[in-house]
Parts: C-alpha cells; sequence; structure tokens
C-alpha cells in the first residue's frame, strides 16, 4: 500500500506539470517596417508619442522612448491573451498600458508589471531604427 501511495503522488505530481498553459500567447511572427515621414505615424515624431498599429497577434503598440529608441509592445493583454475583448492601451498618462477588462497595468517602456492580476509582463518585440524607418521583429 505504501509503495502504491508513493507511484500515486508521482504520477499526480507528473500529470499536473504537464497541465497545458492556457494563458500562455501564441507566437506570431513579426516583421513590420513603420515610416516615421507617413502622416498615418506623424505622432512618432516626438519623444513620448505612439500609434496602434497592426501585427502582432492582436495588434501593436509603438513608442518612441528617446529620440533613437522605440519600444513595441504585443495588445494581447498576458493575464488572458487569446480572449477576444482583452486588448491593452496605453493610458492618458502616456507611461503605462493597461487592459479596461481586467485591470492589469504594464510600463510602457520595456512592459514590466505595475499592477495585475497579470504574473507575467506585456509581451515587447525588437526595434531597431535607421533614422526614418522603424523595423519591429521577433
Amino acid at each position: 500500500m505504501k509503495y502504491f501511495t508513493a507511484i500515486l503522488m508521482v504520477l499526480s505530481i507528473v500529470f499536473s506539470s504537464c497541465k497545458k498553459d492556457e494563458n500562455r500567447m501564441p507566437y506570431v511572427s513579426v516583421n513590420v517596417f513603420i515610416d516615421i515621414n507617413n502622416a498615418n505615424y506623424n505622432d512618432l515624431n516626438a519623444i513620448g508619442g505612439y500609434v496602434y498599429v497592426t501585427g502582432g497577434y492582436k495588434g501593436l503598440i509603438i513608442y518612441r522612448a528617446s529620440y533613437e529608441s522605440f519600444v513595441a509592445i504585443e495588445r494581447a493583454c498576458p493575464y488572458h491573451p487569446t480572449t477576444d475583448c482583452e486588448r491593452l492601451v496605453v493610458d492618458t498618462s502616456g507611461l503605462t498600458v493597461s487592459d479596461p477588462q481586467c485591470g492589469s497595468r504594464f510600463l510602457i517602456l520595456d512592459g514590466s508589471i505595475v499592477n495585475g492580476p497579470s504574473t507575467k509582463p506585456a509581451v515587447t518585440y525588437a526595434t531597431t531604427f535607421d533614422g526614418i524607418y522603424v523595423h519591429v521583429y521577433n
């Protein structure tokens, strides 16, 4: 009986650790080029400016952090990324992005958690800037 209990405990640990992560962000390839001289992206000409663009899983937020650097944040909230209505938006302060549905907030500069319920940071993508084009990629 002692061995049966031990085997049962080991099996329950193994199977519970293999549980599918339902809150996993789906992987999508990102390779977006943005011409900041295009009138649609005029807000990116000022430090602190941002735009919403298509790309990623549920769209991207592109934020100009400094003269030469940009941040690209996935709009899908990491708390429930596959739920249709959960999408990150830039707060009125311009310093954080949040999900109005669950209340999670993230720092716009790096996606780090400001407050939850999310326990994962917002997904960010790599960016490069050549003076005209912002390249967003993973």
